[in-house]
Parts: C-alpha cells; structure tokens; sequence
C-alpha cells in the first residue's frame, strides 16, 4: 500500500490526534522494504506525505480536512460545512455545557495560563473558586504546580482536551480577548456562531444549569470522521 494511503488510514482511524513520530513506527516496515533505512529519510518521507494529504484535502472539492491539533493530526469537518454538519454533530456526541461563569473563568485561564484562583478572581472581580472543579471534571484545565509566593497557591492551565474541544493547533491560535468576548454575549442572545480560525462553535442553551443561576453555555464538538 503506498505511504500516503497508509497515512491517510492512521489519521482517520485515530480517535485523538496522531503526531508524526507516532506515525513513523507504524510505517517504517514498509519504507525499509522499499530500501529506505536511514531513520532522517524516513521520517522526512513520511512528513512529506503528510503535507501532501494536508493539500489535497484543503481543495474545495472535499469537506473535510486534516488540521494540526493539540501537537497531532487529525480529520474533521472544514469550517464552511458547519451549518450542514450542525444537527448531525450535536447527535454524536453529548455537548459539554458551562455556565457563564465556567465560561468566563475558562477564558482567563487561556489568556493568562498559568494562573491562580485569585489572580482569576481578580480579574472577574468575583470568587472564580466555585467553578474551578467543573473546569477541572471536564478535563479543560489542569493543574501546573503551585506559585512561589506566600500561600504557594496553584497554578491552572488549559489542557490537550481543551485543544481538541476547540480544534486548536496550540492556543496561540486563540481569537483575541475582544472576538472571545464578543462570541459570548452573541451566543448568550441565542444565536448559533460559526467559530473562526478553527475554534469551535457557542451557543446559548438555558436547558442546564452548574452551579449557577445563569443561563448554561454550550459548547459543541468539533465533527471528526473516525473509523
């Protein structure tokens, strides 16, 4: 089978994303095969190969794409299909739903990783504790040890799951403050906004609450076509 068809199989088996020294491994048998034994060539070939799968999916002709996600890679929907893939999605796979302040709180921690429960409280201008296990059930943040200061408190950070949730690369790839903010209070009026730049899509669903008397936000997960 040519490399390129094996690669293009791996990703969308792949229920996480796969990074480039994951897929060597499990091609290298073929490539050496093929007379190609230096361990630099084979990992450039298979790079290559990626690159190629990334530019032929990234035609208008298809509808799905392979990104670079949280360090790995992996097939999902393009953007412009959002509103085709919507319904299908949301019966896939349950949304994670987050109440304003959750929301709020998450946001900081993405801009201002590592941060702590004060430093976020004071930022909101309100206790940001309560929410903190939500955050943290849900496996969107996680802790990054503890600040030398007096107290040492910890130290949050947003984690891999937080990446594939919003189908980033990595969080310099983040909107800014201002888009984020604005997304929110769009989603909050109960408008459903197609995310940019690959985040995922907010909307406003007032059917579950956590912990708060707000309105919860949810958050719908990116649509992968996985074997």
């Amino acid at each position: 089978m040519p490399l390129k068809a094996q690669l293009e199989a791996i990703i969308y088996a792949a229920e996480t994303p796969i990074t480039l020294e994951q897929m060597v491994p499990l091609v290298k048998e073929g490539l050496v095969a093929e007379g190609v034994s230096d361990e630099a060539e084979i990992k450039s070939r298979v790079r290559s190969s990626i690159e190629e799968l990334v530019s032929e999916y990234g035609s208008p002709d298809h509808g799905i794409e392979i990104r670079e996600v949280a360090g790995g890679y992996r097939m999902s929907t393009k953007p412009e299909q959002h509103e085709v893939v919507r319904v299908f999605a949301k019966s896939l796979k349950p949304p994670i739903r987050l109440s304003l302040p959750a929301l709020e709180t998450l946001a900081v921690i993405a801009y201002k990783q590592p941060v702590t429960v004060p430093e976020i409280s004071e930022i909101r201008g309100v206790d940001s504790s309560g929410v903190i296990g939500t955050l943290l059930d849900r496996k969107l943040i996680t802790t990054a040890g503890r600040k030398q200061v007096i107290g040492r408190p910890i130290l949050y950070k947003t984690t891999k799951e937080f990446l594939m949730r919003f189908g980033l690369k990595d969080v310099s790839e983040l909107p800014s403050m201002e888009e984020f903010e604005k997304l929110v209070a769009e989603s909050f009026q109960g408008e459903l906004i197609p995310a940019e730049g690959g985040a995922e899509s907010v909307a406003s669903q007032p059917t579950e609450t956590t912990g708060s008397s707000e309105p919860a936000d949810e958050i719908e997960p990116q649509t992968e076509k996985a074997g």
